[in-house]
């Protein structure tokens, strides 16, 4: 299969600037696979498609101000977007332009927090180690600004509308943007309705983003991400799986999570630990039965997993359909139900 398989003619105009207010006012396109139906409406009617007992994957993730502005000695500048924690001090980081990024360069971001190069890996990113004085969240929270994608042009006037309601542990360079559909009256509805709400964790890295660029998509290599799969929540999806009933996950984050911990009974097991795990259809899921997720980029591994659940070619049409109805796309577009 050939990345250039997924690709599809979507018009700039659809590409969302804005995240729509409130929350979840946003369009749902709704896709059943059973007779390959689609319906559309607005996102604060998705209780009408969820059943009691029917269990909720939310991935708790909160988004880091991972883009950092810094100067080199020689005033330079050099922007810096952190990917991952590597221990205490270090992290994986992108820079740009990396021509003035070489080994043994520091880099002044203000006056509490600076950084060396350390090291190069083989794609390309930077290993650094980060000086300054006091706790560095409180640190990087007055330095740092949040990383929106580079489709975006809009300023962002509310940070907040980057993060999930249900946003607790940070880490992530990216959101996990099918959740920011969800408002906490929304997340009440459901559970008075029997819905079963379970919490995982994955940090989002920009690897999950990044375009495909082998010609032959069994040949991509995933950059690893950080997981945590709780006993609590194991046991909430394991005893839906043994009773028959739906585990709906929110975002692909969410469902990459769950089979990984998953067994070929479709059962998960708790743990914590780092995941590459790349799904692209045809490939049989074990644990999740259906997923609430936004429109993804051409040739993405997010959208090679969103065809995962039906076949490449239903997946395309249902994106056609999208475009031709002038659904918005992307991280602050609109979102779709695949059920």
């Amino acid at each position: 299969m050939k990345t250039s398989d997924f690709y599809y003619k979507l018009p700039e105009e659809l590409i969302a600037q804005t995240p729509a207010e409130p929350r979840d006012a946003s369009r749902l396109l709704v896709y059943h696979r059973k007779d390959r139906t689609v319906e559309h409406t607005v996102f604060h009617h998705i209780p009408e498609y969820l059943r009691a007992g029917d269990v909720l994957v939310l991935n708790r993730t909160r988004v880091l101000p991972a883009r950092l502005y810094a100067t080199t000695e020689h005033g330079g500048s050099v922007e810096v977007l952190l990917l991952k924690r590597l221990n205490l001090d270090e992290w994986e980081v992108l820079v740009r332009p990396g021509k003035k990024c070489r080994p043994g360069v520091k880099l002044y971001v203000n006056d509490e927090l600076s950084l060396e190069i350390k090291g190069v890996t083989p794609s390309g990113e930077r290993q650094i180690v980060f000086f300054y004085k006091g706790a560095f969240e409180d640190v990087l929270s007055r330095a740092g600004s949040m990383p929106l994608p580079p489709y975006i042009h809009e300023k962002l006037r509310d940070p907040e509308r980057y993060q999930t309601v249900y946003s607790k542990e940070t880490g992530s360079a990216a959101a996990p943007t099918a959740g920011l559909h969800f408002t906490p009256a929304l997340l009440n509805e459901l559970r008075a309705k029997g819905v079963e709400i379970a919490e995982v964790l994955l940090h989002v890295g920009l690897g999950t983003f990044r375009p495909v660029k082998v010609e032959n998509v069994e040949t991509h290599v995933m950059h690893s991400e950080y997981y945590e799969v709780s006993e609590e929540a194991a046991a909430i999806i394991n005893r839906a799986k043994r009773e028959g009933r739906r585990v709906v996950c929110v975002g692909t984050t969410s469902v990459r999570t769950l089979e990984t911990v998953a067994d070929m009974d479709g059962f998960v097991h708790a743990g914590k630990g780092e995941t590459s795990i790349f799904i692209y259809p045809p490939y049989r899921f074990r644990c999740v039965d259906a997923l609430i997720t936004n429109f993804h980029l051409p040739e993405s591994t997010l959208l090679m997993l969103v065809s995962a659940f039906c076949s490449r070619e239903e997946m395309l049409a249902v994106y056609e359909t999208a475009v031709r109805e002038k659904y918005r796309f992307f991280s602050f577009g609109d979102a779709m139900f695949i059920e």
